[in-house]
């Protein structure tokens, strides 16, 4: 079936001029991101393929051209558009948390920056950065590393800082496992941060290690002491 077989008022992009793109369904979305179908499928059941290939929405962000474009009814082309629309929205998310964010406690950092872990294989550090007034000056990802390892590197934590004139820092890295529970590896970096972040006058808040669902703090446990 074709999009142009359908009544107009069941058509995606039809619908979203009459009731407004917050009202439609995810398939009604990735419809009119992908434009069009192919010459048997219509670009609503190719976006409805695609939801029965995802384990969900939020999966689309793991994806890759080549693994997108292995989907029946979407190339390479149709698969950098739905990429780039994830992209986009990252951005747009991370600039509004990036506007408003203050160290306060723990659990408001996990909130706000856990979207950037959801469904991540591997471990990501990030470093945010505040200034004296604890305000969140920068966000950076440092490292990526294996499904059960980042390589951290605690110069180029205060490089950062230093770069940015910040005042504190707090550290934060994802287990893909779930299980937020330290490492001895993590306590040792953890322990060197502070070390550092004392010699360098730039102290580090907090060492969060986060899931999907789930935070450990460093600082919550009392374990912020050299």
């Amino acid at each position: 079936m074709r999009i142009k077989d359908i009544p107009s008022l069941e058509r995606p992009r039809e619908r979203a001029l009459q009731i407004g793109l917050e009202h439609l369904s995810n398939e009604d979305l990735l419809a009119i991101l992908l434009g069009s179908g192919t010459s048997s499928l219509s670009a609503k059941e190719v976006a409805l393929h695609l939801l029965s290939k995802l384990q969900s929405l939020s999966s689309l962000q793991d994806e890759s051209v080549e693994s997108l474009s292995h989907i029946k009814g979407i190339g390479k082309v149709k698969a950098l558009h739905l990429l780039a629309s994830v992209e986009l929205g990252k951005r747009v998310l991370m600039k509004n948390s990036n506007n408003h964010l203050r160290y306060t406690n723990p659990k408001d950092i996990f909130e706000s920056v856990r979207y950037l872990f959801a469904g991540k294989k591997q471990e990501c550090f990030y470093a945010l950065y505040f200034n004296q007034k604890q305000e969140l000056l920068e966000r950076k990802l440092l490292f990526m590393g294996t499904v059960n390892r980042s390589v951290v590197h605690p110069r180029e934590v205060f490089k950062e800082a230093y770069l940015l004139s910040a005042s504190s820092v707090i550290c934060i890295h994802n287990h893909p496992s779930g299980d937020v529970t330290p490492s001895m590896e993590d306590i040792r970096v953890t322990k060197a941060l502070i070390e550092i972040g004392e010699m360098n006058g730039i102290p580090v808040l907090d060492h969060l290690i986060v899931s999907d669902d789930s935070y450990y703090s460093f600082r919550e446990h009392g374990r912020m002491e050299v």
